[in-house]
């Protein structure tokens, strides 16, 4: 009897079988040439093994040997097994892990009766079995990818409902209220009618965010008005029921860089005014800061500039500033309105030169623009204008976000940035030292300092506070309530202090932190963590962390991922190699600010994880400082400094972040136990892909957020600050998400809401000119609202 293994292979099956095997050899020596990379940086043995099994599986298929198929099961079930072992059950790391091998022995499967000898008895049932089992995966991973995956789901413990709170009040500050809460106390949409939101009315300011300038507006509401800005501070009065223009008033304003308008400021004059002037103009006044640097008061009737005020209208912050640069220092953030006075900081060109202007805080007079005080950390001898021909110190941390002010205890709280450059601090003053990456308690009526306490120390990372400080008075526990200040910040840690002395209500812990600073700087041998709260993407990365859209990316981030250096989020950075910066400096927590839910005290706050790498670039290296890139991108001269600095973030070739998602959420926190009560994955890939192209699918892996939640009375979280096109509201119990209201273009300034005294309804509005590094860009404000009753 003839051996039937010795019988000829189906003549009709060697073309496909040739096919197959040339794929897996050429699959194999992708990941065996760069799993030999890995072992050698110290990695993963898995992609060499299993690149050469598969080289030796696709030789044996090409000639038509069962071999072939015997080598390929052994590499599926060690990748199985190597999967989970790597990453347990989280799904979106078996993406990548998985499915490209499923869809391999998808193709084996169905090619395996090819493989069986002509003549030889059997059947084919087992082979189309495991085919089906392949297809079952493969659609088992794609209906999950479309569900979101709660990195922490809401217990039992939650409570049921929201309680009740008061009600009332306008949105007449950035964060709704001096102590920036942004928190709501209307009801009328709740979660049985949040899903009968519609449009109400879009407004079109003429002024899209292009050419590199970006909408990140609040608008405010006072009365029955509707304040905005454009990104050229061009500011816009809207009837806030109908949303027609009341009136317009153009700055003429303009930068080579950074053109934002993140808000405007309101003050109303009228108590401090005489009965003579009872019918005068700029009874209420809405107060502008521009992008080249001026502070504007207007007539919040009429538009026009309120003569009175500083030169017909105008003050010019450069004054004692010294040498300012075309774009080097103004203004991006909303003034901050205290008593009777507004009090402004200002932004500085990030990474350009030790020599930039001053990061000095003033107040001026809200009634006539006069300057009443100046806090210059670098000579607290300077209270208001420098000394003739001086200027206030150069070169010393700026607060370029939103303060938050406690008229109680007359305190102004101040998040500040670094002396610059970010990322060389060896000359860096000792103030600077002491004031850099802060929040700062100075007295509103004198500009004198009351407490500081230090986020980050020597911050060679750009972890500069971003994100404006919260008030509220946190439950005692002994039926009373101390006066809190949380304070979030870039790296994901938030701070809980008492903002009478800056004392930690929850434990910080200086822990110690890599050394081996580039020769010539230093870094600090610890470094503060909150420990008493908990931290929002914080996690220390591994090889394993690494992620990518297909098993070949996955493995190119492994590789490089290796090659830089990483020992946690704060490794210092060197001119012989990159530096990976986790969180990076985008966040953890930016300039969108947090909100809180009085009746539950609740925290609600949203985060970004876009890691970066970074290099010092030596001097004699560095390229024509004209031709520096991005502020936060590219290459940037660090002037004055031994050293430039290449800095980018850390993608795939395709485009795809390196790391595990997802890459942003929103989380809440109980600040009576100081635990997570849920995380949730905030926003799909509808309107981003690899390559930069649109999926079109909804699938909600949490993508990087910016700009910051609106909570409700009723219970709702509102947010628009992703990188798919929609308005959302999130169930403040469970993370849910309730409903979801597409827009135009994507959006990522803070909504805000509020009640209209004409009907009486409650209002919604977003101001929607184009999420970050999107291409899809527009002009748009748009309310929301429950249509209207008959």
């Amino acid at each position: 009897m003839t051996d039937p293994s010795t019988y000829p292979v189906h003549r009709r099956g060697r073309v496909p079988l040739l096919i197959f095997g040339i794929a897996l050899v050429l699959i194999g020596l992708v990941l065996g040439v760069g799993g030999a990379r890995l072992v050698s940086l110290g990695g993963s043995w898995y992609y060499l093994i299993a690149g050469l099994g598969l080289v030796l599986s696709g030789l044996g298929y090409a000639r038509g040997s069962r071999a072939g198929a015997w080598l390929f099961a052994l590499v599926f079930i060690g990748t199985l097994i190597w999967s989970f072992w790597e990453v347990g059950l989280d799904f979106w790391q078996l993406v990548p892990r998985l499915i490209g091998v499923i869809v391999l022995a998808l193709v084996a499967a169905l090619l395996h009766p090819l493989l069986r000898p002509v003549g030889e008895p059997g059947g084919n049932k087992g082979a189309y079995s495991l085919a089906m089992l392949c297809v079952l995966a493969l659609a088992g991973f794609g209906f999950l990818m479309f569900q979101p995956h709660f990195p922490v789901s809401a217990t039992g413990d939650t409570p049921s409902a929201v309680p009740a709170a008061a009600s009332g009040g306008d949105w007449d500050h950035y964060g709704r209220d001096a102590a920036g809460t942004r928190y709501a106390p209307f009801s009328q949409i709740d979660k049985s009618n949040v899903g009968n939101l519609q449009v109400a009315w879009t407004f079109r300011t003429g002024e899209p965010a292009i050419n590199g300038a970006e909408d990140q507006n609040t608008p405010l509401q006072v009365g029955d008005t509707v304040y905005l800005c454009t990104p050229h501070n061009q500011v816009f009065a809207l009837n806030a029921e109908t949303g027609e223009q009341r009136w317009k008033f153009d700055p003429k304003a303009s930068s080579p860089v950074w053109q934002r308008c993140r808000g405007v400021s309101y003050y109303d004059a009228s108590a401090s005014m005489t009965d003579a002037a009872a019918d005068a103009s700029c009874r209420q006044r809405i107060v502008l800061s521009t992008i080249d640097a001026r502070l504007i008061q207007l007539d919040a009737r009429t538009g026009r500039p309120c003569a009175a005020f500083g030169n017909q209208g105008t003050v010019d912050l450069k004054a004692g500033m010294g040498e300012v640069k075309p774009g080097y220092y103004f203004q991006t953030s909303a003034p901050t309105v205290a008593r009777d006075l507004i009090i402004i900081g200002g932004w500085v060109y990030d990474n350009r030169a030790v020599d930039e202007p001053s990061g000095a805080v003033r107040a001026f007079s809200a009634k006539n623009g006069e300057l009443v005080w100046a806090w210059d950390l670098g000579n607290p001898a300077i209270t208001k204008l420098p000394p003739d021909g001086g200027s206030y110190t150069r070169g010393t941390p700026n607060v370029w976000s939103t303060p938050a002010y406690d008229d109680k205890l007359g305190l102004l709280y101040l998040p500040t940035g670094n002396s610059p450059p970010d990322f060389w601090g060896a000359h860096r003053s000792k103030a600077a030292e002491e004031y850099a990456s802060s929040v700062i308690a100075l007295d509103v009526e004198t500009g004198r300092e009351r407490w500081k306490f230090q986020t980050t120390h020597h911050d060679l990372w750009d972890y500069d506070v971003g994100t404006p400080p919260t008030l509220y008075d946190l439950p005692d526990g002994k039926g009373g309530t101390v006066p809190a200040l949380i304070q979030a910040t870039k790296r994901g840690q938030i701070f809980l202090l008492d903002r009478r002395d800056g004392t930690p209500l929850a434990d910080v812990k200086e822990v110690p932190v890599p050394q081996g600073a580039q020769e010539g700087d230093w870094t600090s041998p610890t470094q503060p963590y909150s420990v008493g709260m908990p931290g929002i993407g914080t996690k220390p990365f591994t090889e394993a962390s690494m992620w990518g859209a297909t098993f070949f990316d996955q493995l190119w981030c492994r590789i490089e991922f290796r090659k830089m250096r990483y020992e946690g989020d704060f490794t210092p950075l060197r001119a012989d190699r990159r530096t990976l910066i986790y969180p990076g400096y985008y966040g953890g927590m930016n300039w969108g600010g947090v909100s809180v839910v009085p009746a539950l005290d609740y925290l609600v706050i949203n985060d970004i994880r876009m890691p970066q790498w970074a290099r010092l670039i030596p001097r004699d290296e560095t390229p024509d400082p004209t031709k520096a890139a991005s502020v936060h991108e590219g290459y940037a001269p660090q002037e004055g400094t031994p050293y430039g600095i290449s800095k980018n973030g850390f993608m795939s070739p395709l485009g795809v972040p390196c790391h595990a998602p997802p890459y942003g959420t929103m989380t809440a926190i109980d600040l009576k136990t100081r635990k997570t009560v849920w995380q949730a994955p905030m926003s799909t890939l509808q309107d981003t892909g690899p390559l930069g192209i649109k999926t079109g699918l909804q699938i909600p892996i949490g993508m990087p957020t910016l700009g910051g939640p609106l909570t409700t009375a009723s219970g709702l979280v509102f947010y628009a600050g992703t990188q798919d096109y929609y308005l959302r509201a999130i169930d403040v119990l469970t993370g849910k998400e309730l409903w979801k209201g597409r827009l135009p273009v994507g959006a990522q300034a803070t909504p805000m809401t509020y009640m209209s005294p004409e009907s009486g309804r409650q209002f919604v509005v977003i101001s929607a000119g184009g999420a970050r590094q999107s291409p899809d860009r527009g002009d748009y404000v748009i309310a929301y609202a429950l249509p209207k009753q008959p």
